[in-house]
Formats: structure tokens, sequence, C-alpha cells
């Protein structure tokens, strides 16, 4: 199992007021899976993925990461299993404008002290990957949308990470675009890649394997994609 969340309390205490943003929340998922967090606006998914991802702490309860027990941990141990676990893909794409996709493929292994020649050659491989061998040298004002997602997905690759955490993937891209990209992630799944993918979009959840949907902090439902699309546009 990779991750394993137990009774999750999520509570931001602004001074004047509380509010819960999760409630009890248990939840595990499996290597090799590839789940969509689903809800509207409010709904918790998000507080759920960024305490996923290490970038927040819970207030009550237990989450477990590839073994490690991430609820005990201090500001740098998170910081050292963010680099060495996770793997993140934003909507806003989050590249560093003054850097080559190859620039920003490398710096996670720039943080994790990885040589150069390997950094450049992991890079290489991981850009050739999401078909971007082509495009390696550009700045990411010379790429597409779509271009600059997939240079994101490498950079989330370079360190063999337990989990690929994408929030919104293709929120900031057109319909075709939105499908190549789907694609990417259906094969990384393919090769036995986890996925925990926040969206709102149905027609994106589709293409993953099971949903988990949030309402008011809490899981209203947890099941299986049926009708799924499977790359190529076919239904499984």
């Amino acid at each position: 199992m990779i991750i394993r969340v137990e009774y999750l309390t999520k509570v931001y205490d602004t001074g004047a007021i509380q509010v819960e943003a999760l409630r009890n929340v248990s939840l595990s998922i499996e290597k090799k899976e590839y789940v969509a967090i689903m809800g509207a606006s409010g709904s918790g998914k998000s507080t759920l993925m960024n305490i996923l991802g290490c970038l927040d702490r819970l207030t009550d309860g237990k989450y477990i990461l590839d073994d490690v027990d991430v609820s005990t941990l201090n500001d740098n141990e998170l910081a050292v299993i963010r680099n060495k676990k996770i793997g993140f893909v934003f909507q806003a794409f989050n590249l560093l404008p003054r850097l080559s996709a190859l620039g920003n493929v490398e710096l996670p292994m720039v943080y994790a002290g990885i040589a150069k020649s390997e950094r450049q050659e992991r890079a290489k491989a991981a850009l050739e990957k999401v078909g971007l061998g082509d495009r390696m040298h550009h700045r990411p004002n010379e790429l597409s949308g779509g271009q600059k997602q997939r240079v994101a997905i490498a950079r989330a690759l370079v360190n063999n990470p337990a989990i690929i955490l994408a929030d919104e993937p293709t929120g900031n891209l057109d319909t075709k675009s939105s499908e190549e990209i789907m694609d990417i992630f259906e094969g990384l799944n393919n090769e036995g890649v986890t996925i925990v993918m926040v969206t709102h979009e149905r027609d994106i959840a589709q293409h993953t394997k099971r949903a988990v949907v949030f309402r008011d902090g809490e899981i209203i439902s947890d099941k299986p994609i049926e009708n799924r699309i499977i790359r190529g546009g076919n239904n499984l």
C-alpha cells in the first residue's frame, strides 16, 4: 500500500473562527492505482491533496506514505519526502521561465544532490518519454500549454517517485492538449506509476480507474470508474 490515511482531520484556525476542512477521512491507495479526487470548491479535495503532497500538515489522524509515518515528521524531513517520494504536476505548470525544458526537469535532481551528468541523462530520457525530445532546449515561453505540461510531467518523473500528484493538470489546456496529457498519464499508469489526480471535470476523471468524491470535508463516494475512457478514445 502506497498511501494510508486514517481518521484525518484538518482544521484551519483563523483566530476568530475555526474551519474544519476535512473530517475523519480514511483512505487507502495501492501501488499502481490511478485515482481521481473529485468534489466541488470547498469540498476538501484540495486540502487533501496538499496534505498528501506534504505541503500542509494534518490536525489529527495519521498519514502513512510508502511505509513512512509522515504525520510525525518535521519541516526538513517533509521537504526530503516531497522531493524523493512525490512528483507534482500543477495546473499552472510552475516552470521557471529562465530555464530551458531540460533545466526545469533537472531541478528535483539538483535538490537531491545528483551529479550533473546523470541529471542531464535522466532529464533527457524523461523529456523523450513525454514526446519532447526535440524541445528540450526551449524555454517555457517558446512552448505551448500542452508542451509545458509535458515538461511538468517529465519533471515529476525524474526522481522515480512513489506517487505522482496531479492537481487539475488539464485545467489550463484546450481539449486536444488535455486528451494528449491524459494519454501520457494513462501510459505511465500502464507502466506501473501510481497517480492521484484532483479534478472537477467528469470527462477527465473518466480516464482514471477510481473516483473518490468529497463533499463538506468528507468522502461521500469511493468506487471504480464505469465506462472508463482508455487511450485512443475507446471505452474499456
